[in-house]
């Protein structure tokens, strides 16, 4: 049975992101906020955690995780940026942008795309995630919380927390999520390509 976590919108309350993030520690899967919509999260390292992600939402192995960072420095860590895109990205960060970059040796390759050695990093702009991510100290390897079979994410935590009790292990709830998942922005070959329209405004890269 997932824990249940409810937490205010703008000023989470500290003990309860300490135990999410213990939870996550420990390699547990939660589902939490963010300024797009609820997301699926594990620690970077967790292979139970990615292999349970893929289970819940039937993905293959061409699908690209995210890699949800606090802030510019720690994304830096993670992906191989150009000078030519910095401005850009730094521009449109925190915010409802995924972006496509080659990844630096930090990632585990068994989260890189199998042909392109790519993976999704973003910023978001949501005081809960901001504050878990602030007390875990790394990014949180995620995936919208998309269903197999529906077109749009679930806004309400606790329907998730009935929906998915057994398959998860916590669910952080601050109040309805937007349905809408992140703009999709494949930076990998040098130049913007929208793969996805979402929450972030695409002609910032068109």
């Amino acid at each position: 049975m997932a824990k249940y976590f409810d937490v205010h919108p703008d000023d989470p309350q500290p003990r309860a992101i300490r135990q999410a993030a213990d939870l996550i520690r420990k390699d547990g899967l939660v589902v939490y906020p963010t300024d797009s919509c609820f997301a699926l999260g594990c620690r970077l390292g967790n292979k139970e955690g990615i292999d349970r992600i893929k289970e819940i939402r039937q993905l293959d192995d061409g699908h690209h995780f995210t890699l949800v960072c606090k802030d510019f420095s720690q994304l830096g860590q993670f992906v191989q940026i150009s000078n030519a895109l910095f401005r850009s990205v730094k521009a449109a960060t925190p915010g409802g942008y995924t972006f496509i970059l080659p990844a630096t040796k930090e990632v585990p390759r068994r989260l890189l795309h199998p042909k392109k050695k790519t993976v999704g990093v973003r910023i978001p702009d949501h005081a809960v995630v901001q504050a878990l991510l602030a007390e875990l100290g790394e990014p949180i390897l995620s995936s919208t919380l998309l269903l197999p079979g529906e077109e749009e994410a679930m806004t309400q935590g606790w329907e998730i927390k009935e929906r998915l009790d057994h398959v998860v292990d916590a669910v952080i709830d601050s109040g309805e999520c937007g349905s809408m998942p992140t703009t999709v922005v494949d930076l990998s070959g040098g130049e913007a390509e929208i793969l996805r329209k979402g929450t972030g405004d695409p002609s910032l890269f068109e």
